[in-house]
């Protein structure tokens, strides 16, 4: 195709302050690909305020307009972005699937002794995010003495954690946040047997199951969720004679292209054309022009039921929120679905933790845990409080603190 490596993602960084930046991306196509997109372009902290897609099948030509951090670092993002698009030479041959999946990343144990204080557990998740390290699970504990023992157990994007200048660098970023308040810093690799030993209990209590999992919309506007009135999707194929055409209407929310990417993706189906657009009031437009994994437009009726239906629950709760009683403490519950490919959302638990800061609440345990509900597997994030001499907010404020910091709406 005559492409260079560095013309496959091209950013244009916004002019003045306010205006959006525009990233480009010119290269093969493949099933799944804006949802990975997307997945990189919310981990750096960034909305998405309008998008076009078009391919042919074999290449794609995709713009993003996003804003968000100012000290946002563009030459990163587009490694990133640049990472997860195919090669120019595999353009002669796409599928629409990918044959090899990606080789599992190494996974490390960081053990992360600490005298414990506010927001403790915030600033490390921030320097661990902003380190590239991904955090897969977490088991954080207090004990009676005030220390906090946090058991990390991290990927890293840039595949260097196994070195001891990468080792080195994470500690000395932990050393500078937590000054005196560190008491000790570890990191190991760890074998799949450890991994495993690390993983939540597989059963949940079965209140939080039947209320947080449920599938069926409500009327009753909670927090987890977006009223029911604000979300259409609806399909029709007689506008184009070799598409399928999906249009969305529903407010807009931090992640909002990403879910929609995140379930095509998982039904395995491909954009030929997608135009994304929001209002100023927070309301967005989507049309998108789709075929099945076989090229052709999705005519079975139950099949048209079936992702109408899942795109719209995906966009009327993208994600559970709950604060419940736990014997006599009080424990928040977030749990978002994972992609058929395993991977999770990005950034929950550092939004969780940020959230909880601002209200100055403790955290006195912490776990994340994958579980099947159903016939699909949710990321749950599981945080007891350090309730003290009383919470300082009602558990309905907490609640709504949470949903709407992970919505983007604070």
């Amino acid at each position: 195709m005559g492409i260079l490596y560095d013309d496959v993602v091209m950013i244009r960084e916004a002019e003045k302050e306010g205006d959006p930046t525009v990233v480009t991306v010119n290269c093969p196509d493949k099933t799944g690909l804006g949802c990975d997109l997307c997945s990189i372009i919310l981990f750096f902290g960034l909305s998405i305020v309008r998008g076009d897609v078009s391919t042919d099948g074999k290449w794609c030509y995709i713009v993003f307009w996003v804003v968000g951090k100012q000290n946002t670092r563009w030459d990163l993002l587009k490694k990133r972005l640049s990472g997860v698009c195919p090669s120019c030479s595999s353009a002669s041959g796409i599928s629409y699937y990918e044959l090899q999946p990606p080789k599992p990343l190494d996974v490390f144990l960081l053990k992360l002794c600490c005298h414990d204080r506010r927001g403790l557990l915030h600033d490390v998740t921030k320097v661990l995010c902003e380190l590239e390290l991904t955090i897969k699970r977490v088991k954080v504990s207090t004990t009676p003495d005030g220390r906090v023992m946090d058991l990390f157990f991290l990927t890293d994007t840039r595949e260097l954690l196994h070195t001891k200048k990468r080792q080195e660098d994470t500690h000395y970023n932990l050393q500078a946040v937590l000054c005196e308040a560190m008491i000790s810093c570890e990191i190991e690799m760890v074998g799949p047997e450890i991994t495993a030993c690390s993983q939540a209990p597989p059963i949940l209590p079965p209140a939080i199951t039947e209320d947080m999992f449920s599938f069926e919309p409500s009327d009753e506007h909670r927090n987890g969720s977006i009223p029911t009135n604000s979300v259409s999707v609806t399909m029709d194929n007689s506008l184009s004679p070799a598409h399928s055409l999906v249009q969305i209407f529903c407010q807009d929310h931090k992640g909002l292209l990403y879910d929609i990417m995140r379930t095509l993706k998982d039904y395995n189906i491909q954009i030929s054309y997608g135009r994304f657009t929001t209002k100023r009031k927070k309301e967005c437009e989507v049309d998108l022009f789709l075929v099945q994994a076989d090229g052709k437009k999705i005519v079975d009726p139950s099949k048209q039921d079936a992702l109408c239906s899942r795109l719209r629950m995906e966009l009327f709760r993208p994600l559970r929120v709950a604060v419940v009683n736990r014997g006599p403490d009080t424990e928040l519950l977030v749990a978002n679905p994972v992609e058929l490919s395993g991977k999770g959302r990005p950034l929950v638990f550092y939004d969780i933790t940020l959230s909880l800061k601002k209200l100055n609440i403790g955290i006195f345990t912490a776990e994340i845990g994958r579980h099947m509900i159903g016939d699909r597997e949710w990321e749950v994030y599981r945080v007891l409080l350090n309730e003290g001499d009383g919470l300082p907010v009602s558990k309905n404020v907490i609640e709504e603190a949470v949903w709407k910091m992970l919505m983007g709406w604070e």
